[in-house]
């Protein structure tokens, strides 16, 4: 089939239906979700730099080390237990809620997720030696995978939430509790270090304690968004949720294992194929954390924002609009990716207070590998937002085989090169897994519609400054930006003067938001 053409309705498809029953639910509008994002998003990422700069200042580097592979593990083991039927809520929530099927969709994926999520816990509970032997390479840390069992359990829930209010659009409220969260992670992290114990468990408890509170929170607000849907509902076939939601379902959880893997191949590789004994592996992994606390911030940025646009870009597809889909995808990717380079270029320039200053000189080898980390980041960045495409075309299989091709040279470079290199030699892998992966992506998007044109490519290739020093891929952004080789630019006209309208709708708003909070309430204008 042509990639420009409908599919066919076959026997399990179910006609958009009209019910005479008004569904309520307010929706967040895609440009409203991006200002609540940026906005929500630069406090929390201003929380989460203070808190890593405090955690790396309070606790040596091993330390640092058990605290990343902990929360390495808790990352790979929630999606990972649940089979990816939270991630399919982007996808499919507007699709069953469009033919009226929500209510039953939502009840079904709820009570597997139960019964996958407490099987979780268990097994990572009764086999604590063997976990904490996998994640950080002795079996010494039982106690600490107590803590982390709990941890998956309520990291799960959280998670599951989080994946419904994006794909109802509800941004606003997700934005805030991602927000909320960090915050209160921070507050209790810093408090546990400094009153109880600097141990990886105060942090460990930290974390538990901030979802634990963030996911009540979510749990209360479902009873207020749940009066606002239909109760009347079309029934929904078993075999509609066999043949579309479990097939991209389990792509998906190929997908979330394959990219969590390959996000912690570097510090696995570390602490099980480094030659050290644990705790110098994890020296060297709490080094590496270091130099990836502003890459981690970059790429969760990036996820966040691909994960609210899912469900736009998901409606346009639907409707047909495959064009604006890839319009819209490749302009939120150009802009993106230079703001990426430019917070890096800021990085590179703060970088020597931080290490010095701050953190009196501990992580030498952190500081060494902080460009090769950023470039890596902003790579992953791109490829998170630029998976949408293949998502909205069901194609997450395509997806799988970007992600293993990245896997699968971290890994092998990491053999070549980390016995001879040390940290230097994991970074580098990495960070030219990360740019393969980005290239086969968008060779694979490109067979399915997508516009890969030059200013994409530019934009790719913009990261690599970074190696040469701030000032150096200051200059060569600047160079881009202002146009000043001929041929080499990042957005076409047409681009440019959508952002423009973008930012001028934006300001308006603004301006009409600043001037409703200067009017004074009377009582006409109260509602009687």
């Amino acid at each position: 089939m042509h990639v420009d053409e409908l599919p066919q309705m076959t026997e399990i498809d179910s006609p958009i239906i009209e019910f005479p029953e008004v569904d309520r639910l307010r929706t967040d509008s895609l440009a409203a979700s991006m200002v609540m994002l940026l906005g929500l998003t630069a406090a929390q990422r201003l929380v989460g730099f203070l808190r890593g700069i405090l955690f790396c200042r309070w606790l040596d580097a091993e330390k640092l080390g058990q605290w990343d592979m902990a929360f390495g593990f808790l990352i790979l083991a929630a999606p990972l237990a649940v089979f990816g039927l939270p991630g399919s809520f982007g996808r499919y929530v507007e699709y069953y809620r469009q033919r009226g099927q929500l209510r039953p969709f939502l009840r079904r994926t709820a009570g597997w997720i139960a019964l996958l999520a407490a099987a979780a816990v268990l097994a990572v509970a009764g086999a604590r030696s063997w976990f904490s032997d996998l994640a950080f390479g002795s079996a010494e840390y039982g106690n600490l995978m107590l803590l982390l069992a709990v941890g998956l359990g309520v990291l799960i829930v959280d998670n599951c939430f989080t994946s419904l209010y994006t794909a109802l659009r509800q941004i606003k409220f997700v934005s805030l509790m991602q927000f909320t969260n960090s915050l209160l992670f921070a507050v209790l992290g810093m408090g546990l270090l400094l009153t109880w114990k600097a141990e990886t468990a105060s942090i460990v408890v930290a974390f538990v304690a901030s979802y634990c509170i963030t996911a009540t929170i979510s749990i209360a607000w479902w009873h207020r968004i749940r009066r606002t849907l239909p109760r009347t509902s079309a029934a929904l076939p078993p075999r509609s949720m066999r043949t579309r939601v479990l097939p991209f379902a389990f792509g998906l959880w190929i997908v979330n294992l394959l990219s969590n893997l390959s996000g912690i191949a570097d510090r696995f590789m570390i602490v099980h194929f480094s030659g050290l004994p644990a705790a110098g592996a994890l020296n060297m992994v709490g080094q590496y954390h270091t130099a990836r606390i502003f890459p981690v911030l970059f790429f969760g940025v990036a996820e966040l924002l691909g994960a609210i646009m899912t469900p736009h870009l998901s409606a346009d597809w639907e409707a047909g609009q495959r064009a604006k889909v890839s319009q819209r995808l490749v302009l939120t990717i150009k802009v993106f990716g230079v703001g990426l380079v430019a917070a890096a270029i800021v990085v590179l320039l703060i970088a020597p207070v931080l290490f010095g200053l701050v953190w009196q000189n501990r992580y030498a080898g952190g500081l060494a590998v902080l460009p090769w980390a950023l470039m890596c980041s902003v790579w992953a960045g791109l490829a998170a937002i630029s998976y949408n495409y293949l998502w909205c075309a069901e194609k997450p299989h395509l997806v799988c085989w970007t992600l293993l091709a990245s896997l699968a040279i971290n890994v092998g470079l990491n053999l070549l090169l980390l016995s001879p290199l040390g940290l230097m030699g994991a970074a580098l892998s990495a960070t030219i897994a990360r740019g393969a992966s980005l290239a086969l992506l968008w060779w694979l998007s490109s067979r399915l519609g997508m516009r890969v044109d030059r200013g994409l490519v530019v934009v790719a290739a913009l990261p690599l400054a970074l190696c040469l020093g701030p000032w150096a891929a200051l200059f060569v952004l600047a160079v881009v930006l202002l146009e000043g080789i001929p041929g080499i630019r990042c957005l076409n006209p047409q681009e440019k003067q959508q952002v423009a309208r973008t930012i001028a709708d934006l300001w308006r708003k603004l301006k009409r938001l600043k001037g409703a909070a200067k009017t004074p309430l009377t009582l006409g204008s109260v509602k009687q």
